[in-house]
């Protein structure tokens, strides 16, 4: 498996379990009350620091236990990897304007906070999954 493509399946495992556990926590902590009053920064920078910190370990350890020329790129791994983040972007752009959006209509912040952070790992997920299928099936350059 070549190189950039474990570190894309890092990314977009990482960004899934993170997701997946601050959601536990949010709705573990909600109850009751409704979501836009549960306290939600903390938990939200510690998924967000941890998918960070977890990625930068992952990166450092496939590195280091792969072969010693792994980490170079051919051209073919810089377009698979500029196809997945084009691809991936798209949901930073749809989470930026709905952010926008909710702004002006003056939504809570938590729903915007919240906006923000699924555009996130979205874009995770979709730009990691766009680069693991163009390795495993190949992919059209333009």
């Amino acid at each position: 498996m070549p190189f950039e493509e474990k570190n894309a399946w890092v990314l977009g495992g990482l960004a899934i379990g993170t997701y997946a556990g601050y959601l536990v926590v949010i709705l573990g902590r909600a109850g009751d009350t409704p979501l836009a009053d549960v306290p939600y920064v903390a938990a939200l920078l510690w998924a967000v620091g941890l998918s960070i910190a977890a990625s930068i370990v992952l990166h450092v350890v496939i590195t280091t236990f792969g072969p010693k020329d792994a980490a170079r790129k051919d051209q073919r791994d810089k377009e698979i990897n500029r196809l997945g983040e084009y691809i991936g972007q798209s949901f930073v752009v749809i989470g930026g304007v709905a952010a926008l959006g909710m702004s002006m209509a003056e939504v809570a912040h938590f729903w915007i906070a919240n906006a923000v952070y699924l555009a996130f790992v979205l874009s995770a997920v979709l730009g990691s999954t766009a680069k693991i299928f163009a390795y495993r099936r190949g992919f059209q350059t333009w």
